[in-house]
């Protein structure tokens, strides 16, 4: 797992300001980019959208793309992450979107996790993880350690 004291450097010495956009794991994320002391230097603001009313009021998620994608799709969680972006003063933006359980289908099963990074110069990242039925807690700590270690490969990119 990446360090989030790297995560903290990289971040300063870049100048970069995160957002985050969560909805599986409520803000977990945003928590923890806010443990250490001095985190406000490249934390501006974090995003929590459980419902898809919510993705779409505060992000800006399009309404056609959640029925035709559903709320666990990289189309939606790339509409997050742009959303977050274009509605803060960040530099990166980092989305969340998942089934963390109990329950699924076999369409979108439980432990179903897309992300997605989208940056001020334009570049968008999508990705999506597949950790099965952890349980609850386990899939969205995971989905946690995931993010945190896409931000640092898209901010240790020069």
């Amino acid at each position: 797992m990446t360090d989030l004291k790297d995560l903290y450097a990289i971040a300063k010495k870049r100048g970069s300001k995160i957002v985050s956009a969560e909805s599986c794991t409520a803000g977990l994320l945003a928590a923890c980019l806010t443990e250490m002391p001095g985190s406000s230097a490249f934390f501006e603001q974090g995003y929590i959208t459980y419902s898809n009313r919510s993705k779409i009021s505060v992000l800006g998620v399009d309404k056609k793309t959640l029925e035709k994608h559903g709320a666990v799709s990289e189309e939606v969680a790339k509409q997050m992450a742009e959303g977050a972006l274009n509605r803060s003063m960040g530099t990166i933006a980092i989305s969340i979107t998942g089934i963390a359980g109990p329950g699924g289908s076999d369409y979108k099963p439980e432990g179903l996790v897309c992300f997605a990074i989208a940056k001020k110069n334009g570049k968008i990242r999508v990705e999506t993880v597949e950790y099965g039925p952890l349980v609850r807690n386990n899939i969205r700590s995971s989905a946690v350690i995931k993010a945190i270690e896409l931000l640092h490969e898209e901010l240790s990119v020069t």
